[in-house]
């Protein structure tokens, strides 16, 4: 399947593997919203938003650097229409943003702990809700809408 002008709201694409998706899809001609709260380099990671966005433009498709927390839900509800707006919908959400501890139970503090809660919980949950709304619309249009949204309707 291609992924020529298909828009992906992607979280935590500034760099690793939701960048490497992101240049993926630019490939094909993909429109790329990069949601991700680094605007700035990091000491110790390679990447930024526009950094990616230069990437992905050099790849063959279209980049939106949209600097979000994922755990903030008003800017993810913004980001979500930011990207609606300029690409003209949302067709794949690619929730990758995520935050680990490589420590054991007993290691991980729990400020490290609430921020993973935060990230791969919250966030991701955040990031669905925000994007349902245009990933249905891209449903009913006939695009293939990859993230789990549920048809049933409880009644």
């Amino acid at each position: 399947m291609s992924l020529k002008d298909k828009t992906l709201f992607i979280s935590g694409a500034s760099r690793g593997i939701g960048l490497a998706i992101a240049k993926r899809a630019a490939r094909d001609g993909a429109k790329v919203a990069i949601v991700a709260k680094t605007e700035q380099p990091h000491a110790k990671l390679p990447g930024t938003i526009y950094t990616a966005a230069e990437e992905i433009v050099a790849a063959g498709g279209q980049a939106l650097p949209i600097p979000a927390d994922i755990r903030d839900e008003a800017r993810v509800h913004e980001a979500a229409k930011r990207c609606a707006d300029h690409f003209g919908g949302i067709d794949i959400l690619v929730n990758n943003a995520s935050a680990i501890s490589l420590a054991g139970t007993l290691e991980t503090p729990m400020k490290r702990f609430d921020l993973m809660f935060g990230v791969n919980v919250r966030g991701t949950y955040c990031c669905s809700q925000a994007c349902a709304p245009y990933l249905k619309a891209a449903a009913k249009r006939g695009a293939i809408p990859t993230s789990s949204i549920s048809r049933r309707r409880s009644t």
